[in-house]
């Protein structure tokens, strides 16, 4: 999925979105003195930080390469990526858990839940109009692939930071609204609190995914299984080649993968027409293949049948 204006359409929806509802959960937590709303309005307020820091990240990694990074920038959205992260961790469970343990030390009863009850709704209503935005858009990316693998193997951590931030958004809400209804029931402002330390569990388990995903790609994750065999399956093909070894590729960015390989090549033939064969070897990747935008072929006797890097 490359990082284009399409994929920003999505971060500034969330953003906007995200805004209107901080603003209106903080004006409902000052009016009801709920707990829960409160934890709300900062979750709200770290999931805008967290989509400017996603523009940021991508933006960044747009810069060309230069002597000092010869690679590129790519990685920069994966490290504001993985910061995002460390923000919801942070910011959003622990906080989350501290007020809903402050609420349930020291409780202090709801007033005018009604105004509560109606700032969940827009929150509801806001949030889903973000998250159906993120749904369309990493649908269409992940293709044929289920959810959960293609979170493991998505290279562009906003498509689905967006998605989860979203849906723990919308599951907190609900908690929040479980917590004032059990609290005005019962008498017992407790429960508030309680919403507030179940929504950080939430925050936290994302928070839990979204690091270890954005860490992984931090380090540098192999480009698809697919793709290495497609570009095995194209070197072995061409004439003069007798065998196709290991080969090594990672993301720098989304729409950024280097690919290393050890190809055995006829030893009857001269090194003017090696050279002209992994010209041709890497013309063909760059137009088969946009994403591969370095390929190195390291000429090497004997290594057909080598293992190639798991990715």
């Amino acid at each position: 999925m490359s990082a284009g204006a399409h994929d920003n359409r999505t971060l500034w929806i969330a953003f906007w979105a995200n805004l209107g509802v901080a603003v209106a959960k903080f004006g409902a937590a000052a009016v009801t003195g709920s707990s829960a709303m409160l934890t709300e309005g900062i979750h709200s307020v770290v999931d805008s930080s967290n989509q400017l820091l996603l523009l940021w990240g991508r933006k960044a990694a747009r810069r060309p390469a230069d002597q000092f990074h010869p690679f590129g920038y790519g990685r920069e959205l994966y490290f504001w990526s993985f910061i995002v992260a460390v923000l919801v961790f942070a910011l959003g469970a622990g906080v989350s858990i501290y007020e809903g343990y402050l609420h349930i030390a020291d409780p202090e009863p709801a007033v005018s839940p009604i105004v509560a009850y109606g700032v969940l709704l827009i929150a509801f209503v806001l949030e889903g109009w973000s998250t159906i935005a993120a749904f369309k858009e990493f649908r269409i990316a992940k293709g044929k692939l289920g959810w959960i693998d293609a979170v493991k193997r998505s290279k562009d951590p906003p498509g689905f930071i967006v998605l989860l931030e979203n849906g723990a958004a919308m599951a907190g809400i609900v908690v929040a609204a479980i917590g004032l209804g059990i609290s005005q029931l019962t008498g017992d402002p407790r429960f508030d609190g309680m919403a507030s330390i179940v929504i950080g569990a939430i925050l936290a388990v994302i928070a839990y995914i979204l690091a270890y995903e954005s860490k992984a790609l931090l380090i540098g994750e192999a480009a698809d299984p697919e793709l290495v065999s497609d570009i095995r399956s194209m070197v072995e093909r061409r004439p003069g080649v007798t065998g196709v070894g290991e080969i090594l590729t990672v993301h720098g960015s989304p729409d950024q993968i280097t690919a290393m390989l050890s190809v055995d090549f006829d030893d009857a033939m001269s090194a003017g027409d090696v050279e002209r064969l992994v010209a041709e070897i890497e013309a063909q990747a760059a137009v088969r293949w946009p994403l591969v935008k370095r390929l190195y072929i390291r000429p090497r006797s004997g290594c057909a049948g080598e293992p190639t890097a798991a990715p």
